[in-house]
């Protein structure tokens, strides 16, 4: 209970103060006169100004407030190493005791690693500090406590910035003399042409006593597969030549080996992401025979930003002779050796639309094609009922790379093109506008080849259920079958049109080996806090996957359907580094965080980072673990007023004197009868000494 006076004026407060200086005039003058009892007068008079005044005695019923101490415990990656998370809980455990048993004093414990989300850098205390203290006013915090390794990465500038006066105590897990090696990455490229080698700058340090002189392997994988392997000492730089194999990430890890002693190994490897793009995609377009659709392939390509299309049209035969003159002429030869002979490979794609055999191409031109194709090249057959008759590409040596062979029927009558089973499945053709309505929402072609398909996946079906888009692959290379020339209709617009510019846009990416478009494949993603596995497929189903983590443990995902032949898996990313997903036969990777993540720059335990900010606060930084691993906890020693909270083998935290305040009782001194008989007391004691 806390005692005290207060004022509450019956007259307003100048006609208070003009009574009071009235009553301190009419006693100077009395004592100036010497007027007989002059200070029982004055008593008298003060009393009157003081009963004025209202006066009353107040008492006030305060609930004593806890001092609050926020325990920060770090549980970053750096501090599951060499044991420091063991150390970490037998601290917790022994400053939780030693706190609850002094009086007085709540403990709130925060456990604290990096800041929001997977990617992010570093470890943050000192907002999770902020955090745990946000709603206690800073007159009850009685100190913080950090139990870590002393890798913290944001220390505010100066004691002021923490919001509180208190002491701040740093309990370091770790030892001293500690050793590590690590790698980072001094400069990279993150864009290359597809094809390019590129150079990667290392840096290779060793940290602690660590011997050095020795040259340290580094080995260099490119999507998880070896490539090369370089030799660095330790304190120097190394530049490292990779080749950027393909477009879309390449994942580059470059791991060195390891140092005796040493913390972790995690540090020994970064991984680089180097996205792989392609020059202009080189198309080769070649139109035979004369038809309503023949610009319908020109006009699509040559909208493409990222294709430089080289096209001829076969207007007139070798063997055709009407008499004109050569001179005459304005028409350009040709010039089959330079395109399939010479600069053949030069080629991503070549498209034959409505090709008929007339001379133009020797026999021989067409076995480069074929090996062209086996050697990673890419073929379409935009076919019409050319392809049906005598003159049919497929009756070239180009036919044992083709996957739809001709019985030599053309079907004249109209049909909606669907989508087969596979088809659904397809990157090619899944999802195509229009599809998923019954009929699909497209127009009607008239016209389709019948074929039989001997080694490719059926994607469209057309009159009777035939075969319409065949794809296949052969050797290194890939092969599309369209086997009608009625796209045109979809581009323009009859009956409402198609989905052409989609279609035909994807399957001339799938033949030039688009990523996003692989039939077959395994991706992993970092999506925020979170890894997505995802399994695209053609078949029905898919197995489980194994994710393997930065620090080796394993996980089994098990994928579930999202839509037709795309599988996904998604889990937690606790942690910064490589990620590894498995089905078996095929691997994906993918980095999480940045390349050189704060978290393992320097994994040492150190007492420098935390030792002035709490020493300014007056309190300490110290070692918990000796040389031995055995912990020394220091005592906790509740201190009222101090200038330092710290001392051999003992911490301090400040008791606060908060409160909260239950209620008020008022007791007024002149009021009633006791007022009456205080001011009767004063005139009869002046009037009886007057009387004397």
């Amino acid at each position: 209970m806390i005692w005290s006076l207060s004022f509450d004026p019956l007259v307003p407060t100048w006609a208070l103060a003009l009574a009071a200086a009235a009553a301190v005039l009419l006693a100077a003058s009395a004592a100036a006169t010497r007027l007989p009892a002059w200070p029982l007068r004055a008593l008298a008079v003060a009393a009157l100004v003081f009963a004025l005044a209202g006066p009353a005695v107040e008492r006030e019923d305060r609930e004593p407030l806890t001092s609050v101490v926020s325990v920060i415990v770090d549980e970053s990656q750096s501090q599951r190493l060499d044991g420091r998370d063991t150390t970490t809980a037998d601290a917790l455990e022994a400053l939780e005791t030693r706190i609850s048993a002094l009086p007085g004093y709540e403990i709130r414990v925060t456990r604290a690693a990096r800041g929001e989300g997977a990617a992010a850098d570093g470890t943050a205390l000192f907002s999770a500090l902020a955090d745990s203290l946000s709603d206690v006013p800073p007159e009850r915090i009685g100190g913080a406590v950090m139990i870590t390794d002393g890798q913290v990465h944001d220390i505010p500038e100066t004691a002021a910035d923490l919001g509180f006066q208190a002491p701040l105590h740093a309990l370091i897990t770790g030892r001293e003399n500690e050793v590590d090696r690590r790698l980072a990455i001094a400069r990279a490229p993150k864009f290359a042409l597809v094809g390019s080698e590129q150079v990667v700058t290392l840096q290779l340090q060793d940290r602690g006593p660590a011997p050095t002189g020795e040259r340290v392997r580094i080995i260099v994988r490119r999507d998880g597969e070896i490539v090369s392997e370089h030799r660095a000492l330790p304190g120097a730089t190394v530049d490292i030549p990779v080749e950027v194999a393909h477009g879309g990430d390449n994942i580059f890890e470059f791991t060195a080996d390891p140092l005796d002693g040493e913390l972790t190994d995690l540090n020994n490897r970064v991984v680089l992401t180097v996205e792989g793009i392609r020059e202009n995609l080189r198309v080769l377009l070649v139109s035979g025979s004369p038809h309503a659709g023949e610009r319908t392939w020109r006009n699509l390509l040559k909208s493409d930003a990222s294709v430089d299309l080289v096209h001829f049209t076969i207007l007139r035969p070798p063997n055709k002779q009407d008499g004109t003159p050569i001179n005459e002429l304005s028409l350009i030869a040709f010039p089959t050796r330079e395109l399939f002979s010479v600069k053949i490979d030069e080629f991503d794609l070549i498209i034959f639309d409505r090709y008929v055999r007339r001379g133009v191409l020797p026999l021989l031109y067409f076995d480069n094609i074929a090996r062209y194709v086996r050697d990673g090249g890419a073929v379409l057959v935009a076919s019409g009922p050319d392809y049906a008759d005598g003159g049919s590409i497929y009756r070239t040596p180009l036919s044992p790379v083709l996957p739809a062979e001709p019985t030599g029927v053309v079907y004249e009558e109209p049909f909606r093109a669907g989508i087969s089973d596979t088809g659904t499945r397809h990157p090619v053709t899944r999802d195509l506008p229009g599809s998923t309505a019954t009929p699909p929402d497209w127009s009607r072609w008239f016209r389709l080849v019948e074929a039989n398909v001997a080694n490719g996946e059926t994607l469209m079906n057309g009159a009777n259920d035939k075969p319409l888009l065949v794809l296949g692959r052969e050797g290194e290379g890939r092969v599309a079958v369209l086997l009608s020339d009625h796209v045109w209709l979809w581009a323009r617009g009859y009956e409402g049109g198609g989905p052409h510019v989609a279609l035909l846009r994807r399957l001339a990416h799938w033949l030039m080996k688009e990523p996003d478009l692989e039939e077959e494949a395994l991706r992993l993603t970092s999506r925020g806090p979170e890894v997505v596995a995802e399994r695209q497929t053609i078949g029905e189903s898919v197995g489980d996957l194994v994710l393997t983590l930065p620090g080796g443990e394993t996980r089994t995902l098990t994928p579930t359907e999202v839509e037709p032949g795309l599988w996904r898996a998604n889990t937690p990313a606790p942690d910064l580094g490589l990620y590894t997903v498995d089905d078996g036969t095929r691997k994906a990777l993918v980095h999480v965080g940045p390349p050189n993540p704060r978290e393992f720059t320097d994994v040492l335990s150190t007492t420098r980072t935390l030792a002035g900010l709490s020493a300014e606060t007056g309190g300490s930084t110290r070692r918990i673990a000796d040389a031995g691993g055995e912990m020394l906890m220091p005592r906790v020693v509740p201190l009222r007023r101090a200038s330092a909270f710290a001392g051999d083998g003992w911490i301090g935290l400040r008791s606060t004197s908060a409160s909260v305040l239950k209620g008020v009782d008022r007791y007024p001194l002149f009021q009633g009868l006791l007022g009456l008989a205080l001011l009767l007391g004063a005139v009869s004691l002046l009037w009886y000494r007057e009387g004397r």
